[in-house]
């Protein structure tokens, strides 16, 4: 075991699951920053206490979590740590029973229970902190979670029992919030929430977003505004109308559409029909043209027949969307789809959610042959292999398309923007050269 020193004691959080989470682990190690302990974010290190951020969303997810925290139970069975706390969505939605599965576990928290964790390890919840995060991400980019929790009712949805109902967050607490972010460099804000089109009724009764991106655009620094994780029923086009008139907003939107056959859309209560779907889709690229669109779909819901199935095929076809991705239906406990036999054998989910992406492979290839030659803003990432690794506006970090400039005879600062003209495509990058 180890010896006790006066000094404050090591921490490694670990993150898993989304972005929200990666915002809720942030807003930790600032909080545990401020009390004066020494903090990693998942690293190989030495530490002293293990905080593990748990994902609940679907199968995957959760057997992920449960094997992190039992790999550090283990360690800790093994003297390598003194104490392991989790938190996040699993430990929200399961407490009692990881309680009674996993007692090596010093406590469990929930997701908003981040006062509570500190006061375990003897730390202050410092309220002058509110607002500003230590990042995990590379410097210029940021994740600004505008809400938490969801009103919505998807029959499969999990996240509602793990994050509550939806709580906007005041447009000046999130600009004081983007401006302290520029002022440390960031120059790309993407924007989070359970749903963000449901932002600011609860607040202003209205949806407020398009006013939160005014305001957000007009923080000096901030060159680039991402939106994701937007809901398709009662969209505010008012958006599109910000997103075309504000340079700095991304001509990019993540709306998860789930499904196109109205029988299963009706079953999943998405509370939008195919047409309306297509109308929204059209509106957006005929106000905003360029814009790139992102989605994803959930196949083998209870009950989706083959012909069901290709109709979202077709609908993927028609559409041309610019990113796609694809989840299998996970049965949830509690949730409304759960009194449903989950009767989709697992070989079929995982025929159907390749055959989506196949389909998505051609258009998205098709998609970038048509960028060669073209000149393209480019925000640098990284440097990986010979390449500078750097993305245009029309892709969000880490689940996007990515452009490859070679290192030699290219010179770029990471963090920084560049021209670039793409010289030749792949299904899913493109590669150019930095040009004046």
């Amino acid at each position: 075991m180890k010896s006790k020193t006066l000094r404050k004691e090591k921490v490694n959080v670990v993150t898993l699951g989304c972005s929200k989470n990666l915002v809720d682990s942030e807003d930790l190690i600032t909080q545990l920053k401020g009390n004066d302990f020494e903090v990693d974010h998942d690293s190989n290190t030495d530490a002293d206490i293990v905080i593990v951020n748990t994902c609940g969303f679907i199968d995957l997810a959760k057997e992920e979590s449960i094997n992190t925290i039992l790999q550090f139970a283990d360690i800790k069975k093994k003297g390598g740590i003194e104490k392991l706390y989790v938190t996040g969505c699993l430990s929200q939605r399961y407490k009692d029973n990881l309680e009674e599965e996993i007692p090596e576990v010093d406590a469990y928290f929930g997701t908003l229970e981040l006062p509570g964790l500190l006061a375990k390890l003897n730390a202050d919840y410092k309220h002058e902190l509110i607002g500003e995060r230590n990042l995990t991400t590379p410097a210029h980019y940021a994740y600004l979670k505008i809400s938490e929790g969801c009103n919505r009712t998807c029959s499969f949805c999990a996240i509602p029992l793990m994050r509550g109902k939806h709580i906007s967050q005041p447009i000046e607490k999130l600009v004081k919030q983007a401006s302290h972010f520029a002022k440390q460099g960031v120059k790309e804000l993407i924007l989070i929430a359970q749903e963000l089109t449901y932002y600011g009724l609860d607040l202003y009764k209205e949806r407020a977003l398009p006013k939160l991106l005014n305001a957000l655009a007009d923080v000096d620094g901030i060159e680039w505004i991402r939106l994701h994780y937007a809901y398709p029923s009662k969209f505010p086009l008012e958006i599109f109308d910000v997103m075309r008139e504000r340079k700095e907003i991304c001509n990019y939107l993540d709306i998860p559409l789930q499904h196109a056959d109205d029988n299963v859309l009706k079953r999943m209560r998405r509370q939008i029909t195919r047409n309306e779907t297509e109308e929204l889709i059209k509106t957006a690229k005929e106000k905003v043209p360029g814009i790139a669109i992102r989605t994803t779909f959930l196949v083998g819901y209870p009950g989706e027949t083959e012909e069901e199935f290709e109709t979202l095929c077709k609908f993927v076809r028609e559409m041309e969307f610019d990113r796609v991705g694809v989840f299998q239906y996970s049965h949830e406990e509690d949730t409304i789809a759960f009194d449903v036999e989950d009767d989709i054998p697992e070989e079929i989910k995982n025929e159907r959610a390749n055959k989506i992406m196949e389909i998505q492979q051609e258009i998205s290839l098709r998609k970038n042959e048509e960028k060669i030659g073209r000149k393209m803003k480019v925000l640098f990432d990284r440097k990986e292999g010979g390449f500078f690794v750097g993305r245009t506006e029309y892709d969000s970090p880490e689940v996007d398309n990515e452009v490859l400039i070679p290192v030699e005879n290219n010179y770029v600062r990471l963090g920084d923007f560049a021209p670039v003209r793409i010289n030749s495509a792949e299904d899913y990058d493109l590669y150019g050269e930095v040009v004046a």
